[in-house]
């Protein structure tokens, strides 16, 4: 019987495997990725219907490449679109048009150079979608309210719209949010600084802009405001500063008196607010991800200020992290592998948390513009367990980069790309020339060259990737690097394999 249910008859008796507490962006990524594995696994969310709102708006190259390997990369295009340039006015009235980010090309290594924008209730909406197909879904109006971890996982405590529940998970992922009551109920520390800044962000039908620019009013005496058109609907977001003390009226009316106090225009009329929320900015980072067979992904783990769109991203990639983690553990791989989860993840908040509160700065002085480093496209884990120090000369790519792609073309003459080798849940191993390397179960291996199961007739493979002849690279299945070897180094690859995946069959 389905998880969801069981839940609703309160017949949650059997054990599961994981037990995911927050249906946002992070625990759908998450539950997605354990549907695909074969996981067992209950997805729950305290809110009684969906998040309606658009708080997180921007999809960064990097989670469109997770977005792709999921599959719903395309959904999440036709759902949303491009960012508009950014209009800038002045006091007079007059603007100026720059683009939000640096503009750049998508080359073979990298397929996304651009952020896509789509409102956050049409990403979870287009995550849930394709959970549903995967034979699962959350189950809404559910809270975690007491949870006893023991030798064996948790037993959970649930209140449910029937009353009170328990089941036991081998393993618990608090994906609830910035006051996480998983994290709160473990004690986990939660520091950092609250960065004096308080604003609104609404979703509003409105008239008296065009929707083809993010219009930015910086330089009255209201202070900052800026209307951005949401891309796929018919909304405006509007953000702008409030004082950090006392009620904000967000009605239609009361934003359509904020929005001529900040611009000195009143031919903008905002008719109605779809969704409202006002919000102190902060940047903090748990202590920990991990307490024993509870984990904490997403805002639980980390809070940013809103600058540069990451915090929703980094979500994704947390529990993108997580999910090939688990299941191989839940499959027989050591639990030593589980530790690489905090290990790569947190220093990756910590210098997310950063350049968020950098960029922040720079908006407080006009400064807008969002550089390469937004992107993501260069995060990677050098320094984690799991990045074997290369023992193979002649690569241009060092263990933790992340894996570029390459047109290629198959032996049958079709055309096709490395990320649709990677795609799905297994490893992959891609020789350069004919490979000497055993089959494995879980594993893909690819041998590339003239006459081989995939060709390089345009040299992309070969110059992203400068391996010497027969010479192979393994990539994780979240599309990382975890080491090189030589033809002649089988056997390190089987040692490798049975650290941290298991026995090679």
């Amino acid at each position: 019987m389905c998880m969801l249910h069981m839940l609703r008859r309160n017949e949650m008796r059997e054990p599961i495997d994981v037990l995911i507490c927050g249906a946002g962006a992070a625990g759908l990524t998450l539950a997605i990725d354990l549907a695909r594995r074969g996981v067992r696994f209950a997805l729950i969310e305290k809110r009684p219907t969906p998040f309606p709102g658009s708080r997180g708006k921007g999809i960064q190259p990097r989670t469109q490449e997770v977005f792709e390997d999921l599959g719903i990369l395309d959904r999440a295009v036709a759902a949303g679109g491009l960012y508009p340039t950014v209009r800038k006015y002045a006091p007079d009235g007059s603007h100026v048009d720059q683009e939000a980010a640096d503009v750049a090309e998508p080359t073979p290594a990298e397929p996304y150079r651009l952020a896509l924008m789509i409102p956050q209730f049409k990403t979870e909406a287009v995550l849930r979608e394709r959970l549903l197909e995967l034979g699962h879904a959350p189950v809404f109006g559910v809270e975690l309210t007491r949870m006893v971890i023991d030798r064996d996982g948790v037993e959970a405590t649930l209140t449910t719209p029937d009353g009170t529940q328990t089941l036991h998970a081998r393993y618990l992922v608090g994906a609830d949010g910035g006051r996480s009551i998983v994290r709160n109920t473990l004690g986990i520390g939660f520091p950092g600084k609250t960065l004096g800044v308080r604003a609104i962000v609404a979703d509003v039908v409105l008239e008296g802009l065009s929707r083809d620019a993010w219009h930015r009013f910086d330089s009255g005496n209201a202070g900052p405001l800026a209307i951005c058109p949401l891309a796929g609907t018919d909304l405006f977001q509007i953000q702008a500063p409030v004082p950090l003390e006392g009620d904000i009226d967000l009605s239609a009316a009361a934003l359509t008196e904020r929005v001529a106090l900040h611009t000195g225009r009143t031919d903008i009329t905002v008719h109605s607010v779809a969704w409202s929320s006002t919000y102190g900015m902060n940047a903090r980072l748990a202590d920990h991800y991990r307490d024993g067979p509870v984990f904490l992904v997403g805002d639980a783990a980390h809070v940013h200020p809103p600058t540069g769109g990451q915090g929703l991203n980094t979500s994704v990639q947390d529990a993108y992290n997580l999910g090939w983690k688990l299941a191989a553990v839940l499959a027989g791989a050591p639990e030593a592998l589980l530790d690489t989860y905090e290990a790569e993840r947190r220093p990756v908040a910590a210098d997310v948390l950063g350049l968020s509160t950098r960029l922040l700065a720079g908006m407080k002085t006009g400064d807008n513009r969002r550089t390469r480093e937004v992107q993501q496209l260069d995060i990677g884990y050098p320094d984690s367990g799991l990045s074997l120090p290369s023992q193979a000369a002649g690569s241009n790519l060092a263990p933790g980069n992340r894996a570029p792609d390459a047109n290629v073309r198959g032996a049958g003459g079709s055309p096709t790309r490395l990320f649709n080798l990677f795609k799905g849940t297994h490893w992959t191993l891609l020789v350069n020339g004919p490979s000497n390397f055993a089959p494995g179960a879980g594993l893909h291996i690819h041998s590339i060259g003239p006459g081989l199961e995939i060709e390089d007739p345009l040299g992309q493979f070969a110059r992203s990737y400068g391996l010497d002849e027969g010479t192979a690279v393994l990539v994780r299945p979240d599309g990382y690097l975890a080491g090189c070897f030589s033809a002649d180094q089988a056997t390190a690859l089987k040692e490798y394999w049975r650290q941290w995946h298991g026995p090679w069959h």
